[in-house]
């Protein structure tokens, strides 16, 4: 077997934090309820007119959140618009939903980088070397928390092998 050529090995993870199929039904039956509200509230207010209204704004309000990118190239952990070089990666630990409640809760730190959803129970918790940077580690959550870490750790210390060389 042959060695992949970097171009396409470049990404090492990449995943989309969706959102739950369970959320858009429950967000247009909000949107609905709301739209009843306001016909019953408001009769001068033609009666289709709410649910004109509310029910593409409730899916245009969803679309953002489930939009989130997570991914590892050879040089970088990409979480949606934020960048962090992989050769400040110390450690990383994979998180259940127990552990990312307790790095999240009372002792956490308050520069820490987060990106939680809560709607995903797993996380990773990334600690930084970087004596430049006051954030102390990344919270970011993520449905395959070992792979993620696997990937985050070998793209390290690959970087910091190519550095020692």
């Amino acid at each position: 077997m042959t060695p992949e050529s970097p171009a396409r090995t470049d990404a090492t993870h990449r995943e989309r934090l969706s959102l739950p199929w369970w959320a858009w039904p429950a967000t247009l039956t909000a949107g609905a309820i709301i739209a009843t509200e306001l016909v019953l509230g408001l009769p001068d207010v033609p009666g289709w007119l709410p649910y004109a209204v509310l029910l593409p704004l409730s899916v245009l309000l969803l679309i953002p959140a489930g939009r989130l990118r997570v991914a590892v190239t050879a040089d970088e952990f990409q979480v949606d618009d934020a960048r962090l070089p992989v050769s400040v990666i110390s450690d990383v630990v994979a998180l259940d939903a127990a552990g990312k409640r307790e790095a999240l809760g009372i002792g956490a730190h308050p520069l820490a980088f987060v990106v939680q959803r809560a709607w995903i129970g797993p996380a990773v918790q990334v600690l930084l070397d970087d004596p430049e940077d006051p954030t102390p580690y990344w919270v970011v959550s993520t449905r395959r928390p070992v792979e993620l870490a696997t990937a985050l750790l070998e793209v390290s210390r690959r970087e910091r092998a190519a550095r020692s060389n």
